[in-house]
């Protein structure tokens, strides 16, 4: 009895080191992994990475996670001209191979979800223009536009769609003032408006968008995503 309960002892010493080494390791991987993420001409405020499933040690032996998960804040592309910054990025990694020691590695598919904050969203309308949260799916577009020497603030209800994949397209569903000559083209001016969103990882794609209390909230699904190297 004496020799099994030492044994037994023994087994959970050992197993209690084991999953300090390992989780250990998860720790210095994930800091590794977040120094490497980067977006082709675009900057990134921030990086978080964490790394699922147990143990991390012998999935490592296997060369395959099971699960990343990532999740980016400020993606703003470096280009001249008006983008959207994505506000934050949260994304799922599911079947990573990993590659060539360890130094890169790839995601055979992933879903997560980007937002758009009203903020980074107003920034990118034209000058003067505020975008906010207008309720049922819509936003509010508010702007000042000039008409027979006279400034007239107009807001409007707009739907927000998502274009090609990758511009966010606000319009105006519709203007005050209708039937007043020229009216409607000059506030439309002002609060109808394209812009494309900034750079995204390699293999990740937007699809479907809806308006939020906190922000624009996109879905994002991919395959095929590199993570470095």
């Amino acid at each position: 009895m004496r020799a099994l309960r030492i044994l037994l002892i023994m087994v959970v010493v050992l197993g209690g080191i084991f999953i300090a080494v390992d989780r250990a390791a998860v720790y210095f991987a994930e800091s590794e992994a977040e120094g490497r993420v980067e977006i082709s001409g675009s900057t990134i405020d921030s990086t978080d990475i964490s790394i699922k499933g147990f143990p991390f040690l012998t999935q490592v032996a296997g060369s395959s996670l099971d699960e990343v998960d990532i999740e980016l804040a400020g993606i703003e592309t470096d280009a001249g001209g008006r983008r959207i910054r994505i506000s934050e990025m949260n994304a799922e990694l599911h079947d990573v191979t990993l590659a060539d020691g360890f130094s890169s590695a790839t995601a055979a598919r992933a879903t997560g979800t980007a937002t758009v904050s009203y903020e980074d969203l107003t920034h990118a309308a034209d000058d003067g223009v505020v975008v906010q949260y207008g309720g049922n799916g819509k936003v509010k577009v508010t702007g000042a536009v000039e008409i027979l020497g006279r400034t007239l603030k107009r807001s409007v209800t707009s739907t927000v769609t998502l274009v090609d994949g990758h511009t966010i397209r606000v319009h105006a569903d519709k203007v005050p003032g209708e039937g007043v000559p020229g009216l409607e083209g000059l506030v439309r001016r002002k609060t109808d408006f394209e812009r494309e969103i900034g750079a995204l990882p390699n293999g990740l794609k937007l699809q479907r968008i809806e308006p939020t209390k906190n922000g624009l909230e996109i879905s994002v699904t991919g395959s095929d995503i590199p993570l470095g190297g």
